[in-house]
């Protein structure tokens, strides 16, 4: 019910994207915000050390590419937008959108630096030593790997318990306005 009535099944796999894409944007906006801070809203400046350690714990769990949809997306949008204004220029328009693409591809980086500047900043040198040198060990490599299929199918079964959920809250409401008179 909540994810919508175009199907039983699908429901639970739409609600499951709809689910890693907000988790997705919002370490994403967690990310953008942390390029704005500075000043005494943020920590001490980690050292150099730290800030190389946790370039490469973030590099190893691939947050670059988690962050990559957030450079297309924003093309895509402000595509999509210029579209609107005249489709006739859709050819123009979509040339253009590829070259942004290439042009703004790299910057995805800033987003990394800042991911890694937050690490840096809530966790010590010491701890960031062993974090990497857990995610360098096979269960860190493990880690990697399984955690998003985890996480997916984690979503499917929590969309699929919220669907049940929907059911019996509407099922109560509905008997509850039943017995105030209230057919529904």
């Amino acid at each position: 019910m909540i994810a919508g009535f175009a199907g039983r099944d699908a429901a639970p796999r739409r609600a499951a994207k709809y689910l890693a894409a907000a988790f997705g944007a919002t370490i994403a906006l967690a990310a953008v915000a942390a390029i704005g801070l500075t000043g005494p809203a943020t920590a001490a400046n980690p050292s150099p050390a730290s800030l190389l350690l946790a370039k490469q714990i973030v590099e190893i769990k691939g947050v670059k590419a988690m962050f990559d949809p957030v450079v297309i997306g924003v093309v895509e949008k402000a595509k999509s937008m210029f579209l609107q204004t005249n489709f006739m220029w859709s050819k123009d328009i979509n040339e253009v959108a590829a070259q942004l693409h290439r042009d703004y591809d790299g910057r995805v980086t800033e987003l990394v630096d800042a991911t890694a500047r937050v690490y840096a900043q809530h966790f010590s040198e010491a701890e960031l030593k062993q974090i990497l040198a857990f995610y360098q060990s096979p269960l860190g490599q493990k880690m990697i790997t399984e955690e998003p299929k985890a996480v997916d199918e984690s979503m499917v079964d929590a969309a699929k318990w919220a669907d049940n959920l929907s059911e019996d809250v509407v099922a109560k409401m509905r008997a509850e306005m039943r017995k105030r008179g209230h057919d529904m």
